[in-house]
């Protein structure tokens, strides 16, 4: 069993359809999990006029503290599960795969949306990004709700 578990997660809810799954495996194993979300870098937020209404560093400390706070409510599912939260900003497969690699995860446990074939080549998957490029292993939850 897995004593490391990363779990990026992006505030869906078909995603988080993994984590009592997770949550109920983790229990007694003593690992410990690290809740992961990837925002966007945030840019200047101005107004019409051209004025600046937020610094993007005072809109990457909200986006942050938001993330912080959608983690923290879903570690409580963990119970006695040792769970930390992490927040990154960026391209999410890379992230992903840096924070992977920054703690020592023994497995990467993500959600994907089960697009087919041609979704994927048009739209491009974080979660295949991440199972090819990951030098841990990697699980997949298919996310229900298609």
């Amino acid at each position: 069993m897995a004593k490391r578990i990363l779990v990026p997660l992006d505030e869906a809810v078909r995603a988080e359809g993994m984590i009592e799954e997770l949550a109920t495996l983790s229990r007694g194993s003593g690992a410990v999990v690290r809740l992961l979300h990837v925002a966007s870098t945030p840019d200047n937020i101005v107004d019409e006029d051209g004025r600046v209404l937020a610094y993007a560093d005072q809109e990457a400390a909200r986006l942050e503290a938001a993330a912080l706070d959608y983690l923290r409510r879903i570690a409580t599912t963990f119970g006695s599960v040792t769970v930390e939260c992490a927040v990154r900003f960026g391209d999410p497969a890379e992230q992903i795969l840096e924070e992977a690699d920054a703690w020592e995860a023994d497995l990467v446990a993500m959600a994907t949306r089960g697009r087919r074939c041609i979704g994927r080549v048009l739209l491009g998957s974080v979660a295949e990004r991440v199972f090819s490029k990951a030098s841990t292993a990697v699980t997949l939850y298919r996310a229900a709700g298609r």
